[in-house]
């Protein structure tokens, strides 16, 4: 009697845990273990600092014809969204007296720092200003570096603006082993439903324009069509998506090779709420491959995702895929 044997299907799994210090803190670790078997993970910490530069008048009794202190705060023009802040000092020191004059600027909104590490031995660390400079603008400065490897830090500065008829992005790279620059620039500018925008990125050493992309689109609250063109336009992919309900959701997406000049991909996919706390997903293309998930809110803090994905024309032979995702928020 004979047996056959058969590899088993690859299995996946994930695992994120959320939590909010006292002081508003948030912490966020994370567990991956990919198809291929190898494990990897990340803390992370994120904080906000608030508003600085606060200040109060002293109630304490002053001597008669002394001014001991005094200050003064105005705001400036509502774009800089900051405070002069003014303060003169006076106190006798027994030879005289000791004054201070100081002048101080007092930005309205906070700064965010975080700080992650990755079992890699990669630190990544980001200061995020927003509206800093002008509404709608913010401003990331991030540098990555891992201590095992010489040469291996690298700094981004990512620039965003945003108002209710442009969004406009920019991530500018800058790598310490090669001493390159890169940037990439986005723009999306939109009216009544219509949206209309392109990417390009420019390598500075290469003194040239890598890639670059166009875009169309139209949305309503009840559905989305858009058509892009990518990769320096010879890929030309379509999209629709709609709510057809509270419920139901539904998408799809084709691809066209302009060089190759053939179809380059077809996607279908459904979601469908099964009540307040779950939801299930399912996906198909043109390759045969079915991918289903599904999510579930457990409690308050945890909840639990599942999901398979299947070579529909290969049924009896391995290479099927098993995952799960586990989510824990405090």
């Amino acid at each position: 009697m004979m047996y056959a044997t058969q590899r088993p299907e690859s299995r996946g799994a994930t695992l994120d845990v959320k939590l909010q210090a006292p002081n508003g803190t948030n912490v966020t670790i994370k567990g991956k273990q990919g198809f291929d078997g190898v494990t990897n993970g990340s803390i992370e910490g994120k904080h906000t600092l608030k508003p600085q530069g606060t200040h109060s008048r002293s109630s304490s009794p002053q001597p008669r014809r002394f001014i001991q202190s005094m200050q003064f705060v105005a705001s400036l023009p509502s774009s800089l969204r900051t405070e002069l802040f003014l303060f003169a000092f006076g106190a006798p020191d027994g030879r005289g007296s000791r004054d201070t004059v100081g002048l101080t600027l007092r930005h309205a909104s906070g700064v965010t720092i975080t700080q992650g590490w990755t079992t890699s031995s990669l630190l990544d660390t980001k200061v995020e200003l927003a509206e800093a400079i002008a509404p709608g603008v913010k401003v990331d400065l991030q540098n990555l570096w891992n201590p095992s490897k010489a040469n291996s830090a690298a700094q981004k500065i990512n620039l965003a603006f945003k108002n209710p008829n442009v969004h406009s992005r920019a991530f500018i790279n800058y790598a310490n082993g090669n001493g390159n620059i890169d940037a990439v620039v986005d723009v999306v500018a939109g009216h009544e439903g219509f949206l209309v925008g392109g990417e390009a990125a420019y390598d500075v050493q290469k003194a040239a324009i890598t890639r670059y992309g166009l875009g169309l689109a139209y949305a309503t609250p009840a559905y989305t069509a858009s058509l892009h063109g990518m990769q320096n336009l010879s890929i030309i992919a379509a999209s629709y998506y709609q709510k057809v309900n509270s419920s139901v959701e539904v998408g799809a997406k084709a691809g066209y090779d302009v060089q190759a000049q053939k179809a380059s991909g077809l996607e279908l996919a459904s979601k469908y709420k099964l009540d307040p706390l779950s939801f299930a997903k399912v996906k198909v293309n043109d390759r045969g491959i079915a991918a289903l998930a599904y999510s579930t809110k457990l409690n308050a803090g945890t909840t639990i995702g599942l999901g398979l994905s299947l070579d529909t024309q290969k049924l009896n032979e391995a290479g099927h895929k098993i995952g799960t995702s586990l989510t824990f928020e405090g």
